[in-house]
């Protein structure tokens, strides 16, 4: 009887591409100081990435998702089954995306039992990170050794979260298209909503209105104005709210949006009660009732963009651009380079 964990031999390098996604959607990140997306597999358990490990695979490739500026989880170099039996003499040889041995770079947290902890995560450290464990397994009766060879990649991939702004439309009946009050209202719109999310670093952006002619059944003729806008994050100063986030502030910024996108909606509902209860005279135009829209839209910025099909469990991340794709704006796409001969990740160009 074998002791040491009786595994069948895999030479260095056995790796199938099939990708299999393990992580957690930013579990622990406060408390640890990690942020990582995706969801669990198979043998991976929420009490595993509590602790802020991911498990190597010797059959698939493992995808890691790592928000910039954060440490990455720690990766395993063996798999959840390997790590509950004794292992003899190992030895582990981790190997970065650039082809360098990893053991005493400054930007990584390599313990002895072969965990590896990428710091400071940002998008040029993403790619292929390889791990290769030989230890020994002696025969009980004879004694014998043998040496067993594990080989484990982790695709490891910076991220952000989506910049959040959100499209609202509504509509007001008006007396008719061709008055100047219409254009008149607007502005005044505008202003009211600015100011009551200006404190909030926020304002309205993309604003148009148009005024339509629509007969209906009952009615007869009426005009409406359809007013579009959106609400964006970024007024003047926005910088300002981020001075305790140095380097990364999309939280900040998406919590600012979504508590401004509230306060127009609130604005509206109250809008719709006081002209229907507070004005003594029927303004000229007035709130069509249930007419009031808010949709999120999302953007990455330059280097970052989605993809629903290569990245399925970080569906809703601007994940970093992979070699020979680019982002120049902050569209939620990568393109393709027409001709790129280079490796680089996070791309806002091609070269």
């Amino acid at each position: 009887m074998a002791g040491g964990g009786g595994r069948p031999r895999c030479p260095p390098g056995a790796l199938l591409g099939m990708a299999v996604v393990v992580v957690a959607a930013g579990w622990g990140e406060r408390d640890w100081g990690w942020g990582m997306r995706g969801e669990p597999k198979e043998e991976q358990s929420i009490d595993l990435i509590g602790k802020n490990e991911v498990y190597g695979d010797t059959r698939h490739e493992v995808n890691v998702y790592v928000k910039v500026f954060t440490n990455s989880p720690f990766l395993v170099c063996m798999d959840l089954a390997l790590s509950q039996e004794k292992i003899i003499d190992p030895n582990y040889l981790w190997i970065g995306p650039d082809g360098r041995e990893l053991e005493g770079q400054r930007y990584v947290n390599l313990t002895e039992t072969g965990k590896l902890m990428v710091m400071g995560f940002r998008e040029s450290m993403s790619g292929a990170y390889t791990c290769t464990l030989s230890h020994k397994v002696i025969e009980t009766m004879t004694q014998e050794e043998t040496e067993m060879v594990e080989a484990y990649k982790f695709m490891v991939y910076a991220y952000r979260e989506a910049d959040h702004t959100y499209q609202v439309s509504v509509r007001f009946s008006t007396m008719h298209c061709k008055l100047k009050n219409n254009g008149l209202f607007f502005e005044k719109l505008k202003k009211i909503l600015n100011n009551t999310i200006s404190y909030l670093m926020c304002h309205i952006m993309e604003s148009s209105y148009k005024c339509h002619s629509i007969r209906t059944p009952k009615n007869g003729l009426q005009h409406e104005l359809f007013i579009n806008f959106q609400v964006n994050p970024f007024a003047p100063g926005w910088e300002k709210v981020c001075h305790r986030v140095p380097y990364d502030c999309e939280d900040v910024t998406n919590r600012r949006v979504r508590q401004a996108a509230e306060r127009i909606g609130k604005f509206f509902h109250q809008l719709r009660y006081v002209l229907k209860h507070e004005f003594h005279a029927v303004p000229t135009i007035q709130y069509v009732d249930n007419s009031f829209f808010m949709t999120p839209i999302d953007s990455c910025q330059p280097g970052f963009g989605k993809n629903h099909h290569t990245h399925q469990n970080c569906a809703s991340c601007c994940v970093v651009c992979g070699p020979g794709t680019y982002s120049p704006n902050n569209e939620v796409t990568c393109r393709t380079c027409a001709r790129s001969r280079g490796r680089m990740y996070g791309a806002k160009s091609c070269y």
